[in-house]
């Protein structure tokens, strides 16, 4: 069995509800879905989709970073969750430029609602190897 580590960052939202913000096992580490949540006032980020995307993306990234990554960098792995496709191509724009030349493998699906009803919730999976 390989060994596990709970990841925990005041740099990302944390809730009292009953999952990790990440779970490092060996040399990967598993990062839980997030909103566009400020984790200091634990609100949604106001502005268009790509602030929100944006805002995703350092929850993301300060949950590899706490684990020892090098941010966005190391991330090989993400789900893209909207509750509307027609933000797909602005969002695509705020996460390509946020990714070097190799972005991560993605799937990006429509569903009916996220969490506080924000528009864009993302999860990641990162080698940190």
């Amino acid at each position: 069995m390989t060994d596990t580590d709970r990841i925990r960052t005041d740099d990302a939202p944390s809730t009292d509800n009953p999952y990790s913000q990440g779970v490092r096992a060996g040399d990967t580490l598993y990062v839980s879905g997030y909103g566009p949540v400020d984790p200091e006032t634990g609100d949604a980020v106001e502005g268009d989709i790509e602030a929100q995307t944006d805002r995703v993306l350092d929850n993301i990234a300060a949950v590899v970073d706490e684990a020892g990554g090098d941010g966005l960098a190391d991330v090989v792995k993400v789900t893209v969750y909207l509750t509307d496709l027609d933000d797909y191509e602005r969002v695509n724009e705020a996460y390509g430029e946020r990714f070097d030349e190799i972005p991560p493998a993605r799937v990006c699906v429509e569903v009916s609602r996220l969490p506080e009803d924000v528009r864009v919730e993302l999860d990641a999976v990162a080698y940190l190897g």
